[in-house]
């Protein structure tokens, strides 16, 4: 079979929007690549002139814009405007690549349409699903499995929903601007008692609680796909974490695209259920006891390993965004199987806490071992990114080893876990069925 090559636009650029300081986001890098090789215009707003997407060389130019997400929106939409329209006249396709982002744009969408292309979406909505108490309420209403979820208001209510939910319990930020705004705590984070759950949420009316499905009978999936104009989702992309850092519970470090159709399917149907438009990553988790998949995380906006999954052609999903925002159409065909993402810097990290404590993450019966590799960082047509990333990670990194005494006290259930955020930023029902989904 004759494989055509995804051919894009040129004549329409493109510009990465982010919110708030963290300047080592592979997601953005990737984009970066993979509309610069296609032969789009990339521009990209950084923090300064020495980020990895700055540097890439498939960036057209680099806009030092550091914002820090307590700025009042329309001084952000106004200053995406004046950044586009007084310099250019075609309208770029506009890539948020942070949560905040997107639920800026998808707020003002009708006013940033004047200088920019963007999906036509509910304008609340990406808020809802990037919230987590809204999140939570759209998996009840379309009976989609998560994990038990409570949202406390005092502190009587905090330290009842916790000893429910049983401990080791999930701590979160209820919503995406509180994050930088009033975050309670610095990341989603393991808590494993009592006292150190006191000693860390103050109040606890920004945070929810979440169960925590334990790694040994749990798997950890992603789903990267676009939804299209007409509701349509193609592609829909999925793949399962095999590692990450902190380990067994932080930023995906190593993970492999494994063809799970039952799970694209409940991924797209719940897209269609509640009108979402876009390129979305969601989070779940293979819940082994019941067989269920949980929603645990909807991002209505580019996910950082994205670039893991492509098709034969090259499609991934902001190519598809640009498709469908310049009016061509994105040719169906399966992901690359098998195909690897690694962030090469923290994967050496979580590799030893893995061998050193559990060993290797398993993966599914089902992955091949082939498919190449799609790094974080490191390009042969692209050096300089990976080596600014390895310098700027390199000071924090050896801070937060200092700050706690070690590798050793990572996410233990004793303790105080950060689940993510490196570099930065139920019953059952038709999405519900027992049985592993597309197994």
């Amino acid at each position: 079979m004759v494989v055509r090559r995804v051919e894009l636009d040129r004549s329409v650029p493109a510009l990465l929007f982010k919110v708030g300081r963290y300047p080592l986001h592979q997601g953005a890098v990737g984009a970066v690549r993979s509309l610069g090789r296609a032969g789009v215009a990339v521009h990209a707003v950084v923090e300064d002139s020495f980020t990895p997407t700055a540097l890439s060389r498939y960036l057209a130019r680099r806009h030092v814009w550091p914002t820090t997400g307590l700025e009042a929106p329309v001084r952000l939409v106004d200053g995406l405007l004046r950044l586009w329209g007084t310099r250019w006249t075609e309208r770029a396709v506009l890539v948020p690549t942070d949560d905040e982002a997107a639920v800026l744009v998808a707020t003002w969408q009708d006013r940033l349409a004047e200088c920019f292309l963007l999906p036509k979406v509910d304008p609340e909505l990406p808020a809802r699903l990037a919230g987590k108490r809204g999140l939570y309420e759209r998996c009840v209403a379309h009976g989609v499995p998560t994990p038990r979820t409570r949202f406390p208001g005092n502190r009587d209510e905090l330290l009842g929903q916790a000893r429910e939910l049983g401990y080791p319990v999930v701590v979160k930020n209820r919503d995406p601007w509180e994050r930088l705004r009033a975050p309670v705590v610095s990341g989603t984070t393991l808590v494993g008692d009592e006292p150190r759950l006191l000693a860390l949420v103050g109040a606890p009316g920004g945070v929810l609680l979440q169960e925590y499905l334990p790694r040994a009978c749990a798997q950890d999936w992603i789903v990267h796909l676009y939804a299209a104009a007409d509701g349509s989702c193609a592609p829909v992309f999925t793949g399962v974490k095999l590692r990450s850092w902190p380990a067994h519970a932080g930023v995906t470090t190593y993970a492999r695209a494994v063809a799970n159709p039952g799970l694209a399917r409940a991924s797209a149907e719940l897209c269609r259920a509640v009108g979402y438009r876009g390129v979305a990553d969601l989070d779940w988790r293979l819940d082994l006891r019941d067989g269920r998949y949980k929603l645990v995380d909807f991002n209505p906006r580019l996910g950082a390993q994205f670039r893991m999954f492509e098709t034969a052609g090259g499609l991934d999903v902001v190519r598809a965004l640009h498709l469908d925002l310049t009016g061509r159409p994105i040719p169906a065909a399966d992901q690359r199987e098998g195909r690897r993402y690694v962030a090469e810097h923290l994967d050496v990290a979580a590799f030893g806490a893995y061998r050193g404590r559990a060993g290797l993450a398993r993966r599914p019966a089902s992955a091949p071992g082939r498919g190449g590799v799609e790094a974080a960082w490191l390009a042969y047509d692209d050096p300089l990114p990976a080596a600014v990333a390895a310098v700027r990670a390199l000071g924090p990194a050896l801070g937060r080893l200092g700050r706690l005494g070690g590798l050793g006290g990572l996410g233990g259930p004793g303790g105080l876990g950060r689940l993510g955020g490196l570099g930065r930023p139920d019953g059952p029902g038709r999405f519900g069925g027992r049985g592993r989904v597309g197994g």
